[in-house]
């Protein structure tokens, strides 16, 4: 009998960012990967690779060369190892150590020996998830998708790299000591059709293999001045990304904004790079929800700030009654009007054209009008900290940090506006999910808003603090503002509405498709 099934596209998603925060590219792998397993022609498994820890190694298919396959208990500790060395490293006795000294990890040093002269790639491993359904769950997936999609995703199964994601970066530095251009570590891809790094990947994989990169935005190299360990990352990403596109790898972008910075650094990638949208997240919708919610989000969310840094972000207080005074009083209004902004605490993300905005506006038009802050830590925030303290110790700004989505779905309905006043970006979600949520958008006037937002936001100059006063104004204190609110949300409604999965993901099923067919040509 003849199987007419077509065959399922075996996908390789990196999962590193998973690993780390909320917001940004984070939730994009979250989502992306979600979306995957929805695609019915798509077979979609991870891979779970540390930026600085060695893993532990899961299971080999078939068993090693060396070894019979191992028992169900061994391969159920050895998968727990794998979680452990997330952490630490998994402990080990004089036999394991023995045993385990010929397969030991490959230092720096060795991987650079290995790629410079091709004698090998690096091994993945399997990892089961069966049985570690709440570890790949919240590990994961969690910070981004609702519980609805829990079987969905957590009993997926993964490929263990155990080299760091920072180790091959600077393996492919290192060997520019000998070459003009870089060389990065191999991947042992085979059998898998097609392997989605994230940013530009420091690797290559198997011939077999089509490459594709999910290309976020090329802020290292036109912004280096805004970013944290400003002369590694800018070398990391130059020349990763320049052996992405040197070696073929599609580059599928999150805006046309980025792909046209992509193309003026490398306008080889042209007619190998494709422009596909974020996803926004579930959690965001039109939600009647009572505005005392507000007051008790903040007070649960407030930002703790970096006891290990001594920075403290919240006023201090004599007593335990005087806290809580103060907040009743800060918090309780039947009117409590607030600006909104979701974003990382760093240089890029124009906080303080923001903030000098809102004094503006709190001095001559609105004194109750309070700034709600929702983000973590960043880069050479310290100034930006400076500017909120005053704030903050009045009671008139609060910043919060881990706010769960359906937390921040309510502050995005209630928020007079939310504003989006970075100097540059890939994508940013958070004028999405406003619109989604019902609310009011105020955007900065860059290419990729413009192109994301569309007609649904109000635009001003990031770096005229008066022209931000004058769209706050706008749309918030005219005679007018009412019907001008009412129709931003429509239109915020419309064009949030493109972002959601259902007109996503057929797109990611063409070009993946696609590049598997260009992949087989090539073959031939």
């Amino acid at each position: 009998m003849i199987n007419n099934t077509p065959k399922r596209l075996k996908v390789l998603l990196e999962m590193r960012p998973a690993l780390e925060g909320f917001a940004g590219i984070p939730q994009e792998v979250r989502l992306l990967f979600r979306g995957l397993c929805k695609i019915e022609s798509v077979d979609v498994e991870g891979m779970i690779q540390t930026s600085h820890r060695t893993l532990a190694r899961g299971t080999k298919v078939g068993g090693g060369f060396f070894e019979k396959a191992p028992s169900p208990a061994r391969k159920i500790n050895r998968y727990s190892r794998v979680i452990i060395s997330m952490a630490e490293k998994p402990y080990r006795n004089f036999f394991d150590v023995i045993l385990g000294y010929g397969g030991k990890q490959l230092s720096s040093s060795k991987l650079f020996f290995m790629t410079v002269f091709g004698l090998g790639s690096v091994k993945l491993t399997r990892f089961e998830s069966a049985l570690f359904k709440d570890f790949t769950w919240r590990t994961l997936f969690a910070k981004t998708l609702p519980a609805a999609d829990f079987e969905l995703v957590s009993s997926v199964d993964h490929w263990i790299c155990p080299t760091p994601w920072h180790m091959m970066h600077m393996v492919g530095l290192k060997t520019l000591n000998i070459s003009m251009t870089p060389k990065y570590p191999k991947l042992d891809t085979k059998g898998i059709d097609i392997f989605i790094g994230q940013t530009p990947y420091p690797g290559r994989v198997h011939k077999d293999t089509a490459f594709v990169i999910r290309y976020h935005d090329a802020l290292p190299v036109f912004m280096p001045h805004t970013i944290p360990d400003k002369s590694l990352h800018q070398a990391t990403h130059f020349y990763a990304l320049m052996s992405n596109v040197k070696s073929g790898a599609w580059l599928a972008c999150v805006s046309e904004a980025t792909r046209q910075d992509l193309i003026r650094i490398f306008p080889e990638a042209a007619d190998h790079s494709v422009t596909i949208h974020n996803m926004v997240s579930g959690h965001y919708f039109k939600e009647d929800s009572p505005l005392i919610r507000v007051a008790g989000i903040v007070r649960g969310r407030l930002h703790e700030g970096d006891t290990a840094k001594g920075i403290d972000l919240n006023p201090h207080f004599l007593t335990l009654r005087e806290k809580e005074g103060f907040y009743r009083r800060a918090l309780d209004s039947k009117n409590f009007k607030y600006l909104l902004i979701v974003s990382t605490i760093e240089p890029r993300k124009n906080h303080t054209r923001l903030l000098a905005a809102w004094e503006v506006l709190k001095s001559d038009v609105d004194p109750d009008l309070k700034l709600i802050v929702v983000g973590g830590l960043g880069w050479d925030y310290t100034p930006i900290i400076n500017g909120f303290r005053s704030w903050i110790d009045r009671g008139e700004l609060f910043m919060l940090s881990a706010v769960p989505a359906p937390d921040l779905r309510v502050l995005y309905r209630h928020a007079a506006a939310t504003v989006c006043p970075s100097l540059g970006e890939g994508f940013d979600f958070s004028g999405v999910e406003s619109m989604c949520s019902g609310g009011v958008t105020v955007a900065s006037d860059i290419p990729v808003h413009r192109e994301v937002y569309q007609d649904a936001a109000e635009y001003f100059d990031p770096y005229a603090t008066m022209s931000l006063v004058k769209a706050l104004k706008k749309v918030l204190y005219e005679p007018d503002s009412n019907q001008v609110q009412a129709h931003m949300r429509k239109l915020g409604e419309e064009v949030s509405s493109r972002y959601l999965p259902e007109k996503i993901l057929p797109q990611w099923q063409s070009f993946l498709d696609k590049v598997v067919s260009e992949q087989k040509r090539g073959r031939k």
